[in-house]
């Protein structure tokens, strides 16, 4: 199974403003504890050991707030993009640059301003994309309203399609080989979708539908519901 993993925390957030002009998004309060601490917990349920957080947005709150993740019993290291390079690369980009930080085996992926309370990383998940030939494995969710249309397809096998009768929404969370950011430079700007799209006009990229409670907390709106 994977027993790493790398959260995507360095966005500006600018839908959450005023929240996030003092506070990075992922490190806003949901039900008592920050956002980004509910994937930290349920990682090390999942026996993940080591975490890579990269950074941007007010980065230099995230190790006083989170420390080296002893408290979590996990090992935490910072990929700080806005120290580094003035500021954040976008998914893949960000993803190219922590890879250094990372064993070059699978790894999972989540973004820090989703919350889903009950997702597992199931360690059966990891052991299976880990015995394929697939480059990544992600997890979708129904649309929500702001999605309507949804983002990939999901064949009868599990495979996730660019081109489908129905869509759904990618959660943001998934397995990922190191392989498929090969050909993205560290430390310059580029988008994990035409990644992903590449991958799936060769069948390279797996999919599941989460049907768990997931909210992506882009607006002040919908942390308060969350909070309520």
């Amino acid at each position: 199974m994977s027993t790493q993993a790398l959260i995507l925390a360095a966005g500006r957030g600018d839908r959450m403003r005023p929240l996030t002009d003092a506070c990075p998004k992922p490190l806003l309060a949901v039900q008592g504890q920050a956002l980004i601490a509910w994937h930290l917990e349920n990682l090390a349920r999942a026996g993940v050991r080591d975490v890579v957080i990269n950074t941007a947005w007010l980065e230099e709150q995230f190790a006083p707030a989170l420390g080296d993740g002893s408290a979590f019993g996990l090992r935490i290291r910072y990929s700080h993009e806005g120290a580094r390079f003035g500021g954040a690369l976008e998914t893949a980009g960000g993803i190219a640059t922590a890879l250094p930080l990372l064993r070059d085996e699978p790894f999972w992926l989540v973004a820090g301003d989703v919350y889903m309370p009950g997702f597992t990383f199931p360690a059966a998940d990891a052991a299976a994309f880990a015995a394929s030939n697939a480059l990544a494995h992600i997890y979708l969710v129904p649309n929500p309203p702001h999605n309507p249309k949804g983002d990939f397809g999901l064949s009868a096998d599990g495979l996730a399609l660019n081109d489908a009768d129905i869509k759904y929404t990618y959660s943001t969370v998934g397995l990922y080989r190191p392989a498929l950011f090969a050909n993205t430079p560290p430390g310059q700007k580029a988008a994990l979708a035409p990644l992903l799209r590449a991958a799936m006009q060769h069948e390279q990229v797996t999919a599941a539908l989460y049907s768990g409670a997931w909210t992506d907390v882009g607006t002040p709106e919908r942390l308060a519901e969350l909070n309520s």
